[in-house]
């Protein structure tokens, strides 16, 4: 088969713990023939957010808050079955998962500051709107 290409990065030195992960194989819904009788190639991927100390505090408090719609008991879980080798299969769980936690662990946006749009940015538009109804009005056929 080959190697899992292992740690999953999340971000900077921070990676998922091999440990911690727990794998759960079943059979793959959809057409496959005999093939998809009998492997369990579909992959449940669970990692126990709530419980683990891979992440930093401030990026697991976080990761709880915008993940919450998604975790069973501060477990996150990711299924793949794309692929019909199980083998595959894990490494897209696992490169999903990470993704995700990613995501979910990145700082929040810096806040927009409203600026006030210049007078003469303003009267410039106003303007222009101004002679484009002229325009428009001197195409009209009442004068004649």
């Amino acid at each position: 088969m080959g190697v899992m290409s292992g740690p999953y990065v999340i971000r900077g030195s921070v990676s998922l713990p091999e440990a911690e992960l727990m794998w759960r194989f079943s059979r793959s819904s959809g057409p496959g023939g005999q093939h998809v009788n009998t492997s369990d190639s579909q992959v449940e991927l669970r990692f126990d957010l709530a419980a683990t100390d891979a992440l930093p505090d401030v990026w697991k408090a976080r990761a709880l808050e915008r993940l919450a719609g998604r975790l069973v008991g501060g477990v996150v879980a990711v299924r793949a079955s794309e692929h019909r080798s199980q083998w595959r299969n894990r490494e897209t769980a696992a490169v999903r998962l990470a993704a995700l936690l990613a995501e979910a662990t990145a700082p929040p946006p810096k806040p927009r500051v409203k600026r006030k749009i210049p007078r003469g940015i303003n009267e410039r538009r106003l303007r222009e709107k101004k002679q484009r109804g002229d325009t428009k009005r001197g195409r009209s056929g009442r004068d004649w």
